[in-house]
């Protein structure tokens, strides 16, 4: 399969070099469009007031892997390959393998979901990837679980083209206890700005966030209420699957709403 993989980490990081080679030697055509330096939690940042500038890169990954180094962010990236870089469009727009966790309410900020976001966004079949630890260097169950997921996707398509999100647990492969297809969870931050002084005497603040609990979502749907959230599957050493949309409407106040008046505007 023809496979486009960006990322938030930067065209350095280990997450990517590991996915791109490793699907590369399982014989897919692999493409690489990231970013030239970390750009995470950027969410889905567009660069609309300086040029976009790409470097193809020859030394970083496998002889087979085409990649460049663009200086925008994660979706600029995708949006780049699929109008300019690329000569058709790909099979699959991958993200990843992220470098820490994206969970929960932490997929509105991340950089790496927005560039599978990207994908789907045209038409195409796109997966994120992330190994849920900052901590946690050993890719290697990610990349075999990727590895293998696109090889089952391969002879057994999406019915449709859809976004997962996949999280992979920080443990051994042996240790993992299943895939679990989980519903979002929601992650919530104490967030603390230290106020802190630059040498030239000039006062700045360092956003920091302390995680406080993760927290369950009420929901009215029975059949979404049985399955368990992304953050409680990866604590169980499960990896998490989770569809994502990019429709944010909320149907169930769209309808609610209908009965609001507005005094001197009419509804329609």
């Amino acid at each position: 399969m023809k496979l486009l993989i960006s990322n938030d980490d930067g065209i350095f990081a280990q997450g990517i070099r590991s996915l791109a080679n490793a699907l590369a030697a399982a014989g897919h055509d692999v493409s690489v469009v990231c970013p030239d330096r970390e750009r995470s939690a950027t969410g889905h940042g567009l660069t609309l007031h300086q040029p976009i500038r790409a470097e193809i890169v020859e030394s970083i990954f496998d002889p087979a892997v085409k990649a460049w180094a663009c200086s925008g962010t994660p979706a600029d990236c995708v949006k780049l390959a699929l109008w300019a870089l690329l000569d058709k469009p790909p099979d699959f727009v991958l993200a990843g393998i992220n470098h820490g966790p994206n969970l929960g309410t932490d997929i509105i900020c991340s950089g790496t979901v927005s560039a599978a976001m990207e994908g789907i966004m045209e038409g195409i079949p796109s997966i994120a990837f992330s190994l849920a630890s900052y901590a946690c260097l050993e890719f290697e169950p990610a990349v075999n679980f990727a590895v293998s997921l696109l090889s089952q996707l391969e002879k057994q398509p999406m019915a449709k083209p859809m976004l997962w999100n996949v999280n992979i647990p920080a443990v051994k492969q042996a240790e993992i206890t299943g895939v679990a297809i989980a519903r979002q969870g929601i992650r919530r931050y104490f967030d603390i700005f230290q106020k802190r002084t630059d040498p030239r005497g000039k006062t700045y603040y360092w956003l920091a966030g302390e995680l406080l609990e993760d927290v369950e979502e009420t929901l009215e749907t029975s059949d979404l209420r049985d399955l368990p959230t992304d953050v409680q599957a990866i604590r169980d050493h499960k990896i998490t699957i989770t569809p994502l949309q990019y429709n944010l409407t909320c149907g169930r106040d769209l309808h609610s709403l209908q009965d609001w008046k507005f005094k001197g505007f009419t509804m329609n």
